[in-house]
């Protein structure tokens, strides 16, 4: 997709949707734990007009964690956090989630979009359709499946939950999918493996820098819509 103007399709007016692959609760239980300007994203812009990334991902404490700057000048440019042309029927507010493209959007108004890098583990791939956001952590908790644990006993002092942290897989924030009362086991959350983002990384779902998480959590609400294409 161009990076200036994007469009998501519908066929029938209705996201198609993927089924449920046979064991994806065990690949997805390895991530279980209304737009504004670019001024107002925390992006303040030089004199030329483009944002200070500098800023955006510089090094803070947060939680009363320290969280390493992000060295974004050795990425994609594509994978920054920015706003951008986007063409699409869902409400400002509603979170997209691209992962063939490794892109997150976060629907603002009048055709626009913040958009944000993403790493795709391989239960990203593994469910599809929309949701809502039932949860929003900050720095949560992290349980290790019975099957990772197996095949590294060494997480097993970890079987009741690993404390937020810096070492945590989840990252500094998690947002959880839902549908209706049902858990999709679906997560959308940081990385301490930043050099994960715009890759297919080795497990968990949606993962995004601490910064850019930091900063989608802040913005989302609590039971808003979430699709995740196909």
């Amino acid at each position: 997709m161009r990076q200036g103007h994007e469009r998501r399709s519908r066929e029938g007016g209705l996201l198609t949707r993927r089924a449920l692959v046979i064991g994806l609760p065990f690949l997805l239980a390895a991530c279980q734990s209304r737009g504004r300007s670019i001024e107002a994203a925390g992006l303040t812009p030089r004199a030329d007009g483009t944002p200070d990334y500098a800023l955006a991902y510089a090094a803070r404490t947060d939680g009363g964690f320290r969280i390493p700057a992000v060295p974004w000048q050795e990425f994609d440019p594509k994978y920054l956090r920015q706003s951008v042309r986007y063409v699409t029927r869902e409400e400002p507010g509603t979170v997209i989630v691209d992962p063939a493209n490794k892109f997150l959007y976060l629907v603002e108004p009048g055709g626009r979009a913040l958009r944000y890098g993403i790493g795709v583990g391989r239960a990203g791939f593994a469910w599809s359709g929309d949701a809502t956001i039932r949860f929003k952590r900050a720095w949560p908790k992290w349980f290790p499946p019975d099957e990772m644990i197996a095949r590294d006993p060494k997480l097993e002092k970890y079987r009741n939950g690993q404390d937020g942290g810096p070492r945590n897989p989840i990252g500094a924030r998690g947002l959880y999918l839902w549908q209706g009362n049902v858990d999709t086991l679906y997560r959308i959350h940081g990385t301490n493996q930043p050099r994960s983002i715009g890759t297919n990384a080795s497990s968990g779902c949606i993962r995004m820098w601490q910064q850019d998480v930091i900063d989608l959590h802040s913005r989302v609400k609590v039971g808003a819509k979430v699709v995740v294409l196909g």
